[in-house]
């Protein structure tokens, strides 16, 4: 078995344990050296930066601190990140990828829970459950056994905005259902939607014929506002949104407009900004549905993090490629 690196922890204190659990963690260190109680949430701290300068294997997580070129001077024997959590641009540096770094994240299962809530979403969207739950709760009574005109799964039209990790599985996890599922995205082409197994629109075709609309591009500056006004008004009277990637792709404004007038529904797990001030509408007006930041991995779904990362560690370990390995030039168009 190869001598196992030095390694250290890079992340809020309080997610170890969560991340890695004792199983995991024990897995975790059959690969790396590492002392779990020792949290770097500041380079600069006496003990953190005696321990970096050993470091061959950084494990970060949410509040990792930014590796600039100082903290990398003081880590000359890094060679490897690999992030239990999913994007990297909060805290990594170009210096990170110009030293050869190799950087690794945990996206693709953080992928799985986001895909998971969003498909669960669509479905009771377009029972419109929200709405009945409301009416229901108001009148104490309904005429059950009647049907209800204008809802539905059957052949409802659903049309995805990004064929990111998230964009992808959740085509996957629709496929088994009675659904017509469409797909919006400039970087891919019509072979690859083939491969995926759903038509290529434009975005504003995409836009205009489908039920429920729901986003799962990168949030840069280019997506800024990827849904607003003008998009907004080219979804048909009824039509559903869903935003589960960054709140800033879509117009916050405009979206309150056209709820006001009830054409639209919004489920929404991420605003901008985030939180939301108390006193946003989107809190009161009865088409907006909001959780906080939930569709990412909560509870016990972090620990699938922790096992991703162990996994790149054996890899890592063995002298195998890593898996999950990020290619900086696609970062920029990357979440």
């Amino acid at each position: 078995m190869p001598e196992r690196p030095q390694a250290l922890f890079a992340m809020t204190a309080q997610n170890v344990p969560h991340i890695f659990p004792p199983e995991v963690l024990a897995r975790l260190r059959e690969c790396v050296e590492i002392d779990p109680t020792l949290v770097a949430h500041d380079f600069t701290d006496p003990r953190v930066r005696e321990t970096l300068a050993r470091t061959e294997v950084l494990v970060t997580g949410w509040g990792c601190p930014v590796l600039d070129p100082a903290v990398l001077d003081a880590a000359p024997r890094l060679r490897a990140v690999l992030h239990a959590a999913g994007s990297v641009k909060g805290f990594t540096t170009p210096e990170v990828w110009r030293r050869g770094i190799l950087v690794s994240s945990a996206a693709a299962a953080n992928a799985l829970p986001v895909a998971e809530y969003t498909l669960a979403m669509i479905l009771l969207a377009g029972k419109d459950v929200f709405a009945f739950r409301d009416l229901l709760r108001g009148r104490r009574a309904f005429p059950y056994g009647d049907i209800v005109p204008g809802i539905g799964n059957f052949h409802r039209r659903v049309g995805i905005v990004g064929a990111s990790r998230i964009g992808r599985r959740l085509i996957e996890l629709l496929r088994p259902h009675d659904l017509s599922v469409s797909l919006a995205d400039p970087y891919v082409d019509q072979a690859e939607a083939a491969r995926l197994g759903v038509p290529l629109l434009p975005l504003d075709e995409l836009l205009r014929t489908s039920d429920t609309v729901t986003v799962h591009a990168p949030g840069t500056p280019e997506t800024r506002h990827l849904v607003g006004a003008r998009e907004l008004a080219l979804m048909p009277d009824g039509a559903v949104l869903i935003n589960t990637a960054r709140g800033s792709l879509v117009d916050h404004d405009a979206l309150v407009g056209e709820l006001r007038t009830g054409r639209l529904s919004a489920v929404l797990d991420v605003t901008d900004p985030e939180p939301l001030p108390a006193d946003s509408p989107l809190f009161d007006l009865p088409n907006a549905f909001l959780t906080p930041h939930l569709a990412g991995s909560q509870g016990n779904e972090v620990a699938r993090l922790g096992i991703t990362v162990v996994e790149e560690a054996q890899r890592l370990l063995t002298g195998d490629g890593l898996r999950f390995a990020i290619d900086h030039s696609v970062l920029e168009r990357a979440a």
